[in-house]
Formats: structure tokens, C-alpha cells, sequence
């Protein structure tokens, strides 16, 4: 019975109320170390932060078994006089903000005052620092509190050691050398792509492991990301209102398995934010394959009073005022790359001469000699539509223009029509053409054709979906796509999932172009399909739409509704392009070409596989041990 007693008063001893105390100093300040310092980057994020701060040209980050032995940032900027060092490692202490009028407009990368701190309080900090104005540098040590001279030229070093030796618990988290290492390079990297001006340096046990000297933008992309970026990337440059969007929007076919080359900055601030994120994945969803993520190295620079970068203590998450329209600018502004593009790398001696006009509308150029001998290299680097059309494009009207009114179907007669309109100006030489004359069909699948540079392969398929797309989009973004009459309904038993979402979106439906209506409990009738699609079976193409409205009915409320109609009118493409195995005369196959050549996006698919691939005369010369 006592024992009972006993296990019973147990738990009421432990759950027994304690005072309200305030926490001492020391602790505060280590609860504050978790929210800023989690593992040796962010460490050497908040100290090249403060370096920028003060007007540095050159920052040196010295590591010592990853950083969590030692770090060292040193920087040539206006240094910190003698009597405000001890203040510098106070918490709440900052030369950045004085009133809320100021934190609603911060300018600078730091303005919370706690970094110094907060490390200070995890580690053995001391700070070496020396004005312009000053004999010599003063040395603090942050644990002691002591003041003495010391050596150093204008500038500052912050000396970190023992990251986390005072509180053991967290130091067991952290990974291995190489991986710390790794965090705290990618730290620098991040700050080197935003300030081109700035020199930046990484040593690691003495060696040097990164170095990027003061560049130009574009030259400071290829140091940091490798040439390979700049080449298989285009500039960005938008204005909407009191926001402007630069940067370089990687092409789809340089994506990536890992979203390792994705750099956002809001007035030079890199940021993770689901906004942005969102607004490029869906800019790049028409032309990207499967889960491959696209490479982008973007900036947005708004007026500080409309972005709230006070949101978390790393300051890496920020709040717009207007977050639609940083998500419409986004979103159009590396739309509008892609689109210009064609969507696809080209040779760098090209690059310099493409201006990023759409293809269908002829420029009196000089006509140059088709370049030859392109690399064909790991990467596949091949020139765009809309670059090959630049090279060959006349002061008559460019021969592969086709006709606003040219219409699209699924049958092989608009491709005769686009080769016919193309005939009285067809150029001289036969591949003069950027995708060159048509020469057979492989397989009912591929169609081969010949142009200046050797061998084009068209994955006639994918490339009519691309075409049938853009031009169901066209016309959807004008009215509602017009509808056929059936002369005898189809009709098809149906779900009453089916039955519901015809009648609750009736209404998108018929801006669809697509007339449905219950016959009874399970059977549905099309009445009238889209008139731009006439020989697509109309059971088949209802059966699809309606379950790509059952899908978007469930999804999230913040899903863009014009987002979903590109969805729909995608899975129509498919269903209205020219089937595999369908015989084309050489004619058809020729409008076919023409048409891709004055269509945007052409050289991906609706789902991001490419419709089209060269093969030049060097690769095909090799094949063959030709010149050997």
C-alpha cells in the first residue's frame, strides 16, 4: 500500500508549478544562437553579411575542419571604432536601423543587431578591426571583455573557434567536415552571385578552395555556375511597375535532376520564397520533362517599403506587399525568355546576333552563310528556331511564315497548306531553311529532313502537339475556343463522377469548346467538340477533359485558373495531334516543318521532351571515319 502511495505522488512531485523567473543573459542568448546559428554557414553567412554592410571590395573566409573548428572573415571595409567593439557584440546592438520607420525600409543585408551575439554566445569570438582614421587596429575578445591593440590593416576580422563548445548537445549534430565545408561554400557562392563587385575567397586548412575575383555579372555567373550556365541560359530583363526583374532563366533541356542551381534574390537579398518558387515552376511547366528542375539565377528588385524581409531571424524568408503581382511578374517575365527563345541552347558565336523577336515576323537582316560545324558535345548544344530563323531571314517574308488564319487540326492537310503558302518564297537553296527540306519518314514516327548544317529528326507527334498547344492557348486567351456541332451526339457510359463534373463545369467546358450533357444516371452525350480540333474522336477527348477538371475541382483554391485551362487545353493537343504510324507525303511533311518554324516553344512538347534534334555533317563525318 505504501508502495502505491509512493508511485502514485510521483508524477504530482514532477509536475509541481515553479515560479516565473527571467532567464539569465547567458541562456537568452543561446535559445536566440538557435534561431540564427545552426551549423558553421550560417556563421559565415551573417559575417559576410556585415562585411558587405561595411563596404568591403574583398572578403577572405578561412575554414578549419569545415568551420567547426575555426572560422576567420576578414574584408578591407570601413572597420568598427574602438569604443563601439563592445557594443558590437551586445544583443539588440546595430548600426543599421534606429527607428520602424527604417526597419519597413531596410536597405542593408543585417539590421537585427543579434548575430554577434548570438555566436558569441556558442563560441570563442574575437573582433580585429581598424577606421581609416584609427593608428591601429584594436583586438576584443568577446568572452572576457578585454581590450588591446593589434595589427591589421583598414578593415575588420571576426574570428569564431569552437563553434558550439559550450553547449556539446548541438555540436552532435552537425555532419562531417566535408559536408559543413560544403554548406559553408554554398554560403559564399550565394553572396558572390548577388555582388559581382565584390571579391570573394575560401581557404580550408590553408588551401585555397574557391576564389572569384571582381567581375561583370555575366562573368561572374559563368565563375560560379560554369560557363556551361551562361551558355545554356538567357538574360532576363523585365520592368512592371516599381519592380525589375533581372537575371539569366536556364533553357529546358540544360534542366537538372536536383534544383542545385536555383538562386532567388529580392534587392540582393537570396531568399527561399514559395512565391517566387512557385511562379518559375510554373513558367518553365510547359517545357519541362517529368520532376526535371530548371537552372535560374534571378533578381527582383522592388522598393524595400513593399517587401517585409523582418520575417525570420536568418532573413531568408521575406513577405510581399503586392504578392500577385511578384507572382504575375515573374512568371511572365522568364515566360517571355522561353517563349522568345524557342526554348532551347544555342552555339555561343550565334548568341551575339539573335535578337528575341518572334520568328513570324520577317527583319531586313544581311544574309549570313549558314554557320557549320556546330559542337555536339555532351550537352547537345544545337541552334533554336527562332536563332535559325534570325540567320536566314530575308527582306521578303520569311518562307516559313504560315498564315494567322492557317487552321490546325489533327489531319495532314494544314501541313500541305503551310508548304503551299511557303512556295513562292521558298529560298534559293533547298536547306536554306532553319529546319531544312523534308526527305522521308522513319518508321511512321520520325521525320528526316536535310538543312544547311546535315540531318534534322522531327518527332512529328511531339512537334504537331507543341503546334496544336500554342495555338489552342492562342485562341483561348482571346475567347472561348469555338465550338463544332455535332451532327449525331456520341454518347458514353459514364461515372457519376463524370456525370457531376459535366454539370458543375458546364461553364468551363463550353469555353473549352466542348458541349456535354447527361443523357440519364450514367450516360453522358457531346454534342459539339472545339472546331480547331475536327477529326479528334470525341468520346476519347471528352472522357480526358472531364477527369482534368475532376483532378483541378479537388486541388488546392490558390491554383491560377488559367493555369488549368493550359492544362486542359494540353491534354487536347495530345488528343488532336497527328497520330503515330500516319503516313505524310513529303508536302505535308514540309508544312509540318514550316509550321514549326513559326511556332513559340517548338522544341519541346507539351510535356518537355524534345520534338526536334540535329545531326550535323562533322558528327555524321565521324560516324564514318571521314578526314581520318
Amino acid at each position: 500500500m505504501t508502495d502505491l502511495a509512493t508511485d502514485t505522488a510521483a508524477p504530482e512531485a514532477t509536475l509541481a508549478r515553479r515560479p516565473i523567473r527571467e532567464l539569465p543573459d547567458e541562456l537568452v542568448s543561446q535559445i536566440a544562437a538557435g534561431e540564427v546559428v545552426e551549423r558553421p554557414a550560417s556563421v559565415v553567412r551573417e559575417l559576410v553579411d556585415n562585411a558587405l554592410d561595411a563596404g568591403a571590395t574583398q572578403i577572405t573566409v578561412k575554414l578549419i575542419a569545415g568551420g567547426i573548428r575555426a572560422i576567420v572573415v576578414e574584408d578591407d571595409g570601413g572597420g568598427i571604432p574602438a569604443e563601439e567593439l563592445p557594443l558590437a557584440i551586445k544583443r539588440h546592438a546595430t548600426s543599421k536601423i534606429r527607428s520602424l520607420a527604417e526597419l519597413e525600409g531596410v536597405a542593408t543585408m543585417g539590421f537585427r543587431g543579434e548575430a554577434l551575439a548570438a555566436i558569441a554566445s556558442v563560441s570563442e569570438l574575437a573582433i580585429v578591426s581598424r577606421t581609416t582614421d584609427a593608428p591601429h587596429a584594436q583586438r576584443l575578445d568577446a568572452r572576457s571583455g578585454e581590450l588591446q591593440p593589434a595589427a591589421r590593416a583598414v578593415g575588420t576580422s571576426i574570428e569564431v573557434r569552437e563553434l558550439f563548445f559550450s553547449t556539446p548537445a548541438r555540436r552532435k549534430f552537425l555532419k562531417s567536415e566535408a559536408t559543413e565545408l560544403a554548406h559553408a561554400t554554398e554560403a559564399v557562392r550565394r553572396h558572390a552571385l548577388a555582388r559581382p563587385d565584390v571579391g570573394f575567397a575560401i581557404w580550408h586548412e590553408g588551401k585555397l578552395v574557391e576564389q572569384w575575383r571582381r567581375a561583370t555579372h555575366e562573368q561572374r555567373m559563368a565563375d560560379v555556375l560554369g560557363p556551361e550556365f551562361v551558355a545554356d541560359s538567357r538574360a532576363v530583363e523585365h520592368a512592371a511597375g516599381p519592380m525589375r526583374i533581372l537575371g539569366r532563366a536556364g533553357l529546358p533541356e540544360a534542366s537538372r535532376a536536383r534544383p542545385d542551381h536555383q538562386y532567388a534574390y529580392v534587392n540582393g537579398r537570396y531568399v527561399r520564397d514559395k512565391l517566387v518558387a512557385h511562379a518559375l515552376r510554373s513558367a518553365y511547366e510547359d517545357v519541362l520533362h517529368g520532376q526535371r528542375q530548371p537552372a535560374y539565377v534571378l533578381f527582383i528588385d522592388i522598393e524595400p517599403t513593399r517587401v517585409d524581409v523582418n520575417v525570420h531571424p536568418t532573413k531568408i524568408e521575406v513577405r510581399f506587399r503586392e504578392s500577385g503581382e511578384v507572382y504575375s511578374a515573374v512568371r511572365r517575365a522568364v515566360e517571355g525568355v522561353l517563349a522568345a527563345t524557342g526554348g532551347s541552347p544555342m552555339g555561343r558565336a550565334v548568341e551575339a546576333i539573335v535578337s528575341p523577336q518572334p520568328v513570324t515576323q520577317a527583319r531586313p537582316v544581311t544574309p549570313a552563310q549558314p554557320p557549320s560545324g556546330l559542337p555536339w558535345g555532351a550537352q547537345q548544344q544545337r541552334l533554336s528556331l527562332a536563332d535559325l530563323g534570325t540567320l536566314y531571314a530575308r527582306e521578303a517574308p520569311a518562307p516559313w511564315s504560315v498564315p494567322a488564319t492557317a487552321p490546325i487540326a489533327g489531319s495532314a492537310t494544314p501541313f500541305a497548306e503551310a508548304a503551299r503558302s511557303a512556295e513562292p518564297q521558298a529560298p534559293a537553296e533547298a536547306n536554306d531553311w532553319p529546319l531544312g527540306r523534308a526527305l522521308a519518314q522513319l518508321s511512321g514516327v520520325y521525320v528526316l529532313a536535310e538543312n544547311a548544317q546535315g540531318l534534322i529528326v522531327v518527332d512529328m507527334h511531339a512537334a504537331h502537339e507543341r503546334i496544336v498547344y500554342e495555338r489552342l492557348k492562342a485562341a483561348a486567351r482571346q475567347a472561348p475556343l469555338a465550338a463544332q456541332p455535332l451532327l449525331i451526339p456520341s454518347t458514353f457510359a459514364a461515372t457519376q463522377e463524370e456525370v457531376a463534373v459535366a454539370e458543375a463545369r458546364a461553364t468551363d467546358l463550353a469555353a473549352l469548346g466542348l458541349d456535354i450533357s447527361p443523357l440519364g444516371p450514367t450516360t453522358l452525350a457531346v454534342r459539339a467538340r472545339p472546331a480547331a480540333l475536327p477529326d479528334a474522336d470525341p468520346v476519347t477527348l471528352a472522357r480526358s477533359v472531364l477527369r482534368e477538371l475532376a483532378d483541378l475541382a479537388e486541388a488546392d483554391a490558390g491554383r491560377m485558373i488559367e493555369r488549368a485551362q493550359d492544362e486542359i487545353l494540353a491534354t487536347m493537343a495530345c488528343h488532336g495531334a497527328v497520330r503515330a504510324n500516319r503516313r505524310l507525303t513529303i508536302e505535308e511533311m514540309n508544312g509540318l516543318l514550316r509550321q514549326m518554324e513559326a511556332t513559340e516553344r517548338a522544341d519541346q512538347c507539351n510535356h518537355g521532351r524534345p520534338t526536334w534534334r540535329q545531326v550535323t555533317m562533322k558528327e555524321l563525318d565521324a560516324l564514318f571515319l571521314r578526314g581520318r
